[in-house]
C-alpha cells in the first residue's frame, strides 16, 4: 500500500470507530515523518505534566530548586474514577520534589503536578519551553482544573451524559461550553509539537543532557500502559510514554526504541464522539493507526 492510500485507509478506520485523530510518527534519525492533521491543537489534559517535568527538572540542575527538599502536599480526596496518587489520599503528605516529580510523571497524579506548579508556576513553564526552542505547547493554568468537569456533577449510571455534553458543546472555532476543552483557555499542543518535544529529549538540542536523560527515564517507567503500549511494547523494544485523558479527549505521547536502532517518535491526540467512559476499543484503535504509519515509516 502506497502512503497515500494507507493514510485515507488509516482517516477511515479511526472515523468508523468514532475518533476524530490528529496523529505523527517521526524517525527520529532520518527525520521521516507520516502524520494526520499533526497541527492541529487540541486540549492536552495530563501531557502537560512532561512539559513541567522538564521546566522543573531544568531548574533543579540551576539549584533553584533542590531535588531533595521535602513539601507538605495536602490530599486530594478525589472520588471519582479516573485520578490516581495523592489526589485520592485522604491525609496531608511530606513528599520531596524529586517523589513528586514521579508521581506526576509515571502515575499522572495530578495533586503531585499541582504541587510542582505551585513551584514553577505555568508562565516559568512556558518560558522554559520556549528558551529550549520548544514551540507550539501552551501551558496556562494547574491540573486541578482537570477534576472539575462535568463528570463529577453526574452519579455514576450518568456519566455519559457528561461525554454527551463534551463531544456536543463545541464550536467551529474550537472554543467548548467546557473551558477544559476550550483551546482558548486550555493547555494546549499538537501532535507536532508534542513530537518536536520527544525528538528534543531523545536528540541533542538545547535542553541539557542531564535533564533529558531524567525525563527519559521517568517516560519509561510510566505505569499508565492500555493504551499505545500493546502495540509498541516487546522483548525487542522499549517504549517510553506519558497518557493524557479527559472527558472525550484520549491522547498518548511516547518513544519507541527498537534492538536495530531505529527510533521512532510518537504522538496521538484524538477526540471520541462516543459517550462513553470507558472505550477499550478505541485505545486499540489508536494504538493499530500509530503502529501502521510507524511500520510503513520502517519499510521506506
Amino acid at each position: 500500500m502506497n502512503t497515500e492510500a494507507l493514510l485515507r485507509d488509516v482517516r477511515a478506520r479511526l472515523s468508523e470507530g468514532g475518533l476524530r485523530a490528529c496523529l505523527l510518527v517521526r524517525d527520529l534519525h532520518t527525520g521521516e515523518e507520516l502524520g494526520i492533521d499533526p497541527d492541529t491543537d487540541l486540549p492536552s489534559a495530563s501531557l502537560v505534566k512532561v512539559p513541567l517535568a522538564l521546566a522543573t527538572l531544568e531548574r533543579i540542575r540551576r539549584r533553584e530548586l533542590d531535588g531533595a527538599t521535602l513539601l507538605d502536599v495536602a490530599p486530594g480526596r478525589v472520588t471519582t474514577p479516573g485520578p490516581t496518587g495523592l489526589s485520592r489520599f485522604r491525609h496531608p503528605a511530606r513528599i520531596a520534589i524529586d517523589d513528586l516529580l514521579y508521581l506526576s510523571t509515571c502515575l499522572s497524579d495530578g495533586t503531585a503536578a499541582d504541587a510542582l506548579f505551585d513551584l514553577t508556576p505555568p508562565a516559568r513553564v512556558a518560558d522554559l519551553l520556549q528558551e529550549a526552542d520548544l514551540r507550539g505547547i501552551t501551558v496556562r493554568h494547574h491540573t486541578e482544573e482537570l477534576f472539575d468537569t462535568p463528570v463529577e456533577r453526574f452519579d455514576a449510571d450518568q456519566v455519559h451524559l457528561a461525554h454527551a455534553l463534551a463531544i456536543d458543546a463545541g464550536t467551529s472555532g474550537r472554543g467548548h461550553r467546557v473551558p477544559q476543552l476550550d483551546t482558548t483557555r486550555a493547555n494546549t499542543g499538537s501532535a507536532r509539537s508534542f513530537v518536536d518535544l520527544l525528538q528534543a529529549l531523545w536528540t541533542p538540542s538545547k535542553i541539557h543532557p542531564d535533564v533529558a536523560e531524567r525525563l527519559r527515564d521517568l517516560l519509561a517507567h510510566n505505569v499508565l500502559r492500555h493504551r499505545l503500549t500493546p502495540d509498541f511494547s516487546s522483548d525487542a523494544s522499549r517504549w517510553s510514554s506519558k497518557t493524557g485523558t479527559l472527558l472525550n479527549l484520549r491522547h498518548e505521547i511516547g518513544v519507541v526504541e527498537h534492538a536495530d536502532g531505529q527510533t521512532f517518535a510518537i504522538a496521538v491526540l484524538t477526540e471520541s464522539s462516543v459517550p462513553a467512559g470507558a472505550q477499550p476499543g478505541v485505545d486499540a484503535l489508536m494504538a493499530e493507526a500509530a503502529r501502521r504509519l510507524r511500520d510503513h515509516l520502517r519499510q521506506l
